[in-house]
């Protein structure tokens, strides 16, 4: 099939109708009704459509032919539930608005300075203000309790960080984005276990974990920019829904950790890391695999609904890690598994694998990948909590009742049971 000819992310009047399946007029109408943009071509006396509008339009055609099917699939990975400028997922990457995130971390961006482009920053800078204070007593107390893992530690601190917090409501915008500065510090260091600071995120990773290893830096910086943001999954929906009621930015943050914690979900990346373990353990890597689909098993995180040819942010993270190349021994024994699980499954690794390998091969211990995933995450839950108060209104989505109709189980209820009597013999 011939490529069609664009100009970026637009194309020409005829094939933009015939993708629509109308006529040139009825293109020029949703035009004309803001449903398509258009703008000038190389020649201009040639218009040209935005193929994300077209697309649009064709998923709510289709939606609208089973409107139930449609928004009960929609809820599972299915069509788009709410519109946002966050970021968006393509088969060749993902983008914060509008800039690909293989770029981003190629070009040396910390999360920090990511976190001022998803949050629609400008110029203005929330990160400039000094690092918060001191850990209030209470966290403090929670920080010295070493029984805590990491995530569970920082979603119980943040009720109690929250009750200092006098911007998180502010009908300023900039001072909403300062709190949510303050809170992207104060997450990081909770999950690292130290004191908030003015370094970047990727640096009080590192050093909590390795001091002075700068590989390890450079690689927990590549981890934290490929898992600021992934659209709408479970924890930022929960993140918007939390911050759709009114609640502070802490709320929202402590929604999307919990539904991290779920096994689904951040759960992932400790299947991945005990994946790798049990390879590990095992006469060779070849054989776990086999000996896992000869039990039923399914090999965990290989495979990503949005990504049928790979997911394209674990391929970079593996590749950056090949590139640094520490502790050869370690990185070929995960190398082995990676392909003999791709050989198995023919699939290729998604994010969480990645992040468990980078943990193991820097022996950060089973919560490494998982305080990586959370700790970049954070930066979008944010900003769709930003994003959410900003544009206002309640997320309260409508259920489709499939139960026992009313009145039916009343009635029979209601009426009297009837003595049976015995069959004569």
């Amino acid at each position: 099939m011939q490529t069609p000819t664009r100009a970026g992310d637009y194309v020409g009047a005829r094939e933009a109708a015939q993708r629509l399946g109308v006529s040139l007029a009825t293109l020029y109408a949703y035009v004309s009704r803001g449903h398509v943009h258009s703008r000038a071509g190389e020649d201009s006396r040639r218009r040209l459509y935005r193929l994300q509008d077209i697309e649009r339009l064709i998923e709510r055609r289709d939606a609208g032919r089973s409107a139930a099917q449609g928004a009960a699939h929609s809820l599972a990975w299915g069509l788009p539930v709410l519109e946002t400028r966050v970021s968006l997922i393509r088969p060749e990457g993902h983008y914060y608005r509008g800039h690909a995130v293989a770029e981003l971390v190629r070009s040396g961006q910390s999360l920090e300075a990511v976190a001022r482009l998803l949050w629609d920053c400008g110029d203005d800078d929330p990160f400039a203000l000094p690092p918060p204070a001191a850990w209030p007593p209470p966290v403090r107390s929670l920080l010295r309790d070493h029984r805590l893992p990491a995530l569970e530690r920082t979603a119980a601190a943040l009720p109690l960080l929250a009750l200092s917090s006098v911007r998180d409501l502010s009908p300023d915008p900039r001072r909403r984005r300062e709190s949510a500065a303050s809170l992207l510090r104060q997450t990081t260091a909770l999950l690292a276990g130290v004191a908030p600071d003015h370094r970047p995120a990727h640096e009080v990773l590192a050093q909590a974990w390795r001091p002075g290893d700068g590989q390890l830096a450079e690689l927990v910086r590549a981890a934290l920019l490929l898992c600021a943001d992934h659209e709408l999954n479970a924890s930022a929906f929960a993140a918007r829904v939390v911050a759709s009621t009114g609640a502070s930015l802490h709320g929202a943050v402590a929604a999307g950790l919990a539904a991290l914690s779920g096994p689904a979900h951040g759960g992932a990346t400790a299947r991945a890391y005990e994946f790798i373990q049990d390879a590990r353990r095992a006469d060779s890597a070849q054989r776990h695999v086999l000996a896992c689909l000869q039990r039923g098993e399914s090999l965990p995180t290989f495979g990503h609904p949005l990504y049928p040819a790979g997911d394209p942010r674990a391929r970079l993270l593996l590749d950056q890690l090949e590139a640094v190349r520490p502790r050869p021994a370690r990185l070929q024994r995960v190398r082995q598994l990676l392909e003999a699980a791709i050989e198995a499954s023919g699939q290729a690794p998604s994010t969480d694998f990645a992040l468990a390998a980078l943990a193991d091969v820097f022996e950060l211990g089973p919560e490494g990948g998982l305080i990586l995933f959370a700790a970049g995450r954070v930066a979008g839950w944010l900003a769709h909590a930003l994003e959410q108060q900003s544009e206002g209104g309640l997320i309260r989505p409508r259920a489709s009742y499939v139960g026992r109709a009313p009145g039916v189980a009343a009635t029979k209820a209601a009426q009297p049971a009837t003595r049976k009597t015995a069959d004569p013999v």
